[in-house]
C-alpha cells in the first residue's frame, strides 16, 4: 500500500470518528434538556445495605463484621458516673500546675469558681467515671477522681444514684476500688492485658465532658508506655496506649475489647490543650486485678519490690556504658541489702526476663514486678558481660521484709475514710506517748467530710479513753451513735488537736 493510499484512509477513520463523537454528545445534550422538564424526587430507604463494609478477626482467626453495636450494649450498664463531692473549706492557695503536654484528669471538670489563694466553701463537684466489676457492688476507678472527695456519689446507666463509701485506694497505680449498696448490677469481667495486641481494636467508655455514657473506638496504639504523670515514690506504670477518644471525665473509665471485657481503667490523656489530640492511656487490667484483690483480700496494696533502680536499654546507653548492645533493661543501681543484691544480682546486668517472660523495657519490668507479693519467688534472666544468668529473687516490700501488712477492714474505718497504722515505738519513744495510731491516708469519710484533720494525725484518746492500736479505735466506735471526740497531736507540734464529728451524719 502507497504513502497516500494510507493517509485516505486514516483520514476516513479520524471523520468518522468525530461524527459519531458528535451524535454522542447532542444526544446528551438533548437527553439532559429532557430530564431537566421533570420534577426532581428524592427517595429515602429504611436500610442502607452492605454497611458492614469492615472485617476483623477474632481470637479463633474467624472473620467477622467490624461492629461495635453489641459490644457497646454490653458493656454501657457496667459503666457509671461518678461524682466527687467536696464541701469543707480549704485553702487554694499553691494548686499544683498540671504537667504539659501530659494532663492529668485531676478535678475532672471541677464546677465553682476558686479564689486564688483564698478560701472556698461552695462545694466543689468533680467528674469521672467507674466500672462495676462485681455483683455486690464493687466499682474501680482512678485515685485522682476520688482523691480529695468528701462524698462520693455513683449514677447508673438508668439514672439510679448511690452514696459509695471507698474501699481502698492505690495512688501508687492511680487507683480505687468503691462500693454502693445496690442490687441485679451488670458486672464487666477483666482479661489477661498480657493479650491485648498492639493493632487490636478497643472501645472506650466512660462520662467525657459531661457527656454521660459515651463510646468511642480506636486501636491500642502501644503497650507499657510510662509517661511519668505518677508522681508517687513507688509509681507503676505501664499503660496501654490508644487512639480512642479520652477526654476529661473519662478517667476510671473502661478500655474493652470487642467481646466487651475490661482490658484497661483509662486514666491520662496526652495533650497541648487538655481535651483529646490523638493518645489516651489506661492501667493495664492485670494490674487492675492485682490492686483489686489486694484492697479486698488484705486492706491495702502488696507491693514486692527489687531493690533496683532501672533505665531502658538503648543504642545511647550501651555507648554510654561501653557495652554490648541488648534488648533489656540495664540494672543502674542495687540498693545494699535488697532483694536483688542478696540473690547476687550486680548494677551493670541487664535483665532480659522475668520468669521466662521477655522484658524490653522498665515499664514492662515494672509492670511484671508489681503484679506479685512481698515473699514470692521470681527468676530473673540477665546478661552479664555477654552471658546469660539466671538468679532466684524473693520480693520484699518497702521495709525490707517479706511480711504481708495487712490493715484493718473494720466496717466502722471504712466508715471514717481513713487508713490507721498502730503508732511505730520508735516514734512512740520519741514523742513520749505510751501508743497511739496514727492516719496514715484520707480519702472520702466522715473524718474529711466533718473534720480538717490531716493525715499524719496521731490519736491518742477517742472520747477520753486512751487507745494504743488500731483494734482500739475500732472497738470504740464500733456500733457508737451520736458525736465523737478525737485527740491527739501531730508529729512535729507540741500542741494538743481535738477532732469531733457524728457517726449518725
Amino acid at each position: 500500500m502507497t504513502n497516500n493510499s494510507r493517509s485516505t484512509s486514516s483520514w476516513k477513520v479520524y471523520l468518522f470518528s468525530a461524527i459519531i463523537a458528535l451524535a454522542v454528545s447532542f444526544a446528551v445534550i438533548k437527553g439532559y434538556e429532557y430530564t431537566q422538564k421533570d420534577e426532581v424526587t428524592i427517595t429515602q430507604v429504611k436500610g442502607v445495605e452492605g454497611k458492614q463494609v469492615l472485617y476483623t478477626a477474632d481470637a479463633d482467626g474467624n472473620i467477622k463484621p467490624l461492629d461495635f453495636t453489641d459490644t457497646s450494649k454490653e458493656v454501657l450498664d457496667a459503666v457509671v458516673h461518678i461524682k466527687s463531692i467536696q464541701t469543707r473549706s480549704q485553702n487554694m492557695g499553691g494548686a499544683r500546675e498540671l504537667p504539659d503536654p501530659f494532663k492529668e484528669f485531676f478535678g475532672d471538670m471541677f464546677k465553682g469558681q476558686i479564689p486564688e489563694g483564698g478560701m472556698q466553701s461552695q462545694p466543689m463537684v468533680g467528674t469521672g467515671s467507674g466500672v462495676i466489676i462485681n455483683e455486690k457492688g464493687y466499682i474501680v476507678t482512678n485515685n485522682h477522681v476520688i482523691d480529695n472527695a468528701d462524698e462520693v456519689e455513683v449514677t447508673l446507666y438508668n439514672n439510679e444514684s448511690y452514696k459509695a463509701k471507698v474501699i481502698g485506694t492505690d495512688p501508687t497505680t492511680d487507683l480505687a476500688l468503691i462500693q454502693i449498696d445496690a442490687d441485679d448490677l451488670k458486672t464487666m469481667a477483666l482479661v489477661n492485658s498480657d493479650d491485648v495486641e498492639v493493632g487490636e481494636w478497643v472501645l472506650a467508655v466512660g462520662n467525657p465532658l459531661g457527656l454521660n455514657s459515651t463510646v468511642t473506638a480506636g486501636i491500642v496504639s502501644a503497650k507499657a508506655r510510662s509517661i511519668h504523670i505518677n508522681k508517687e515514690k513507688f509509681a507503676v506504670e505501664s499503660f496501654i496506649q490508644t487512639d480512642a477518644a479520652i477526654n476529661p471525665g473519662n478517667s476510671g473509665g473502661a478500655l474493652v475489647n470487642l467481646e466487651g471485657n475490661l482490658v484497661g481503667i483509662n486514666t491520662a490523656i496526652a495533650s497541648r490543650t487538655g481535651t483529646y489530640t490523638g493518645y489516651g492511656f489506661a492501667v493495664p487490667s492485670n494490674i487492675v486485678t492485682k490492686v483489686v484483690e489486694d484492697l479486698l483480700k488484705y486492706g491495702n496494696v502488696q507491693r514486692g519490690m527489687l531493690g533496683v533502680s532501672i533505665r531502658t536499654m538503648d543504642g545511647s546507653l550501651a555507648k554510654e556504658k561501653d557495652v554490648e548492645f541488648s534488648k533489656g533493661v540495664w540494672i543502674e543501681q542495687v540498693g545494699e541489702n535488697s532483694a536483688a543484691d542478696k540473690a547476687g544480682i550486680e548494677s551493670g546486668d541487664i535483665i532480659t526476663k522475668v520468669d521466662d517472660v521477655l522484658v524490653g523495657t522498665s515499664p514492662r519490668l515494672q509492670e511484671l514486678i508489681a503484679s506479685k507479693r512481698p515473699g514470692d519467688e521470681v527468676r530473673i534472666t540477665v546478661k552479664r558481660d555477654g552471658k546469660e544468668k539466671e538468679f532466684d529473687v524473693v520480693l520484699e516490700n518497702a521495709n525490707g521484709t517479706t511480711d504481708i501488712v495487712k490493715r484493718e477492714k473494720k466496717e466502722v474505718l471504712n466508715l471514717l475514710g481513713a487508713d490507721f497504722e498502730t503508732l511505730d515505738s520508735e516514734l512512740a519513744e520519741k514523742l513520749d506517748l505510751d501508743g497511739g495510731v496514727q492516719v496514715t491516708r484520707l480519702y472520702p469519710g466522715k473524718i474529711r467530710k466533718q473534720t480538717q484533720m490531716r493525715e499524719g494525725f496521731i490519736i491518742t484518746h477517742i472520747d477520753g479513753k486512751k487507745v494504743k492500736d488500731v483494734e482500739d479505735v475500732a472497738k470504740a466506735l464500733d456500733g457508737k451513735s451520736g458525736g465523737v471526740m478525737i485527740q491527739g497531736i501531730y508529729e512535729g507540734s507540741s500542741e494538743t488537736y481535738y477532732y469531733a464529728f457524728g457517726m449518725d451524719s
